[in-house]
């Protein structure tokens, strides 16, 4: 190996490690946060996703909130087995807090 091939070598990797960096940086100044800021404003969403509770490797509860209305849905075996209306969830107030 002569000079010019260590040179050139050098010189390969330095280009590597620009191209990495200057794709790192337009990532994050361009990522994903610059398609949605692109993309029209969508109206507010009607599900929601509040809970998940795994039970076992083949069943998992979720509580899931739907237009103001919470369902509990037991998932299991690729299938739905069960839904049920959640009770109301009360708050904690000061005075029921003591």
């Amino acid at each position: 190996m002569d000079f010019i091939e260590i040179v050139r070598m050098v010189a390969a990797l330095a280009v590597t490690l620009g191209l990495i960096g200057l794709a790192s940086w337009g990532m994050r100044r361009f990522g994903p946060d610059a398609m949605t800021r692109l993309s029209m404003t969508r109206k507010e969403r009607r599900l929601t996703l509040v809970e998940t509770l795994v039970l076992d490797p083949a069943r998992r509860l979720v509580l899931v909130r739907l237009d103001n209305e919470e369902r509990l849905i037991l998932l299991g075996e690729g299938r739905t087995l069960e839904t049920l209306k959640a009770p109301a969830r009360r708050r904690k107030t000061p005075e029921t807090a003591a």
